[in-house]
């Protein structure tokens, strides 16, 4: 039996259960006194405006429930934004904030870094990382086939070339929030 294109789903996006909070923003203008929160969710990357409940104060950095439970301070999910749509608070908090997930997830990005292989056959996934190109790929390649990574800092101490891994896997996440690269690894869409 032939498949109708229109009949195919597309795999549905996994649903944020929290999010930290990029930017709250108040918005005074039209006698709305409304307030809008720019947030990412920490599990797909997703970025999102959140509209907060009334009377609930929030800061950047704060981690809220978003999922499809009870929520204390969210009222509902506005939209998903792109990131040219953030604020300049927002922006110069992503980074850091992404840093903080992968800080505590570090168990997914350390057998992300002792188990991927490549995505064509000329381009392993490791390059694609921020600091490792073809010229230390195959050092980590010899690195991880002797011992697995244990952690970040395991990584740090047998890989000079690779001093900061938080901030490398960081950058690849943003690179790819920001619509630059090719191969999605890390965000969900």
């Amino acid at each position: 039996m032939r498949s109708n294109y229109r009949e195919q789903k597309k795999p549905a996006r996994p649903k944020e259960e929290y999010a930290i909070i990029l930017d709250v923003i108040t918005d005074n203008e039209n006698f709305r006194n409304s307030t809008l929160v720019q947030a990412i969710g920490t599990s797909t990357y997703i970025l999102l405006e959140l509209m907060p409940k009334e009377g609930v104060s929030l800061n950047p950095g704060d981690k809220v429930y978003i999922g499809d439970g009870k929520r204390e301070e969210i009222q509902f999910i506005k939209r998903a934004l792109y990131y040219d749509k953030l604020s300049a608070t927002a922006t110069s908090e992503l980074l850091f904030t992404i840093m903080d997930i992968i800080d505590e997830r570090e168990e997914e990005y350390i057998n992300f870094i002792n188990k991927i292989g490549p995505v064509t056959i000329r381009k392993h996934a490791l390059e694609l990382i921020t600091g490792v190109g073809k010229k230390h790929l195959r050092n980590l390649i010899d690195l991880r086939e002797k011992e697995p990574f244990k952690n970040f800092k395991d990584v740090k101490e047998r890989c000079s070339f690779l001093p900061d891994p938080q901030k490398a896997f960081a950058q690849r996440i943003l690179n790819e929030i920001q619509g630059k690269t090719e191969h999605l690894f890390f965000i969900k869409r």
